[in-house]
């Protein structure tokens, strides 16, 4: 038996994504929420799309309301929608005309998407710099 239950056979059980409780398939609740930081592997269509699980209906609404307050970031989802499209098409030859057919975005979008990534990454890059200090 596994930590909370489940066989090994069986995998890990789902939990609340609100509380953590362990829900079974009799139980468990959904809610599609919006989130911009969602980039499905391979449908686009599910961009921006979080699928959340929860134990209770007052736990899924809460969810849901958690994530409607939280900012959907388009520069965020047009990055991502980038980043996919580059990782597919490794090797291949890729600028702006080649991104516009692969992500159907605009020129404007995937630049807006390319800066919002790159602040993020100078952003993280200077945090762990300024929290690791000088090395001696």
């Amino acid at each position: 038996m596994g930590e909370h239950g489940g066989t090994p056979e069986q995998g890990e059980p789902d939990l609340c994504d609100f509380c953590g409780a362990v829900v079974d398939d009799d139980t468990e609740l959904y809610a599609l929420v919006p989130d911009s930081s969602v980039i499905h592997a391979h449908d686009p269509k599910f961009d921006g799309k979080r699928l959340v699980s929860a134990c209770t209906e007052e736990h899924r609404h809460r969810l849901a309301e958690q994530y409607r307050r939280r900012p959907f970031v388009d520069a965020e989802q047009w990055a991502g929608k980038v980043l996919r499209a580059v990782e597919k098409n490794r090797g291949r030859r890729i600028d702006d005309a080649v991104l516009v057919e692969l992500t159907g975005l605009t020129v404007d979008q995937i630049h807006a998407g390319v800066a919002w990534h790159s602040e993020r990454a100078r952003a993280f890059r200077d945090r762990r710099d300024r929290d690791d200090g000088p090395s001696y």
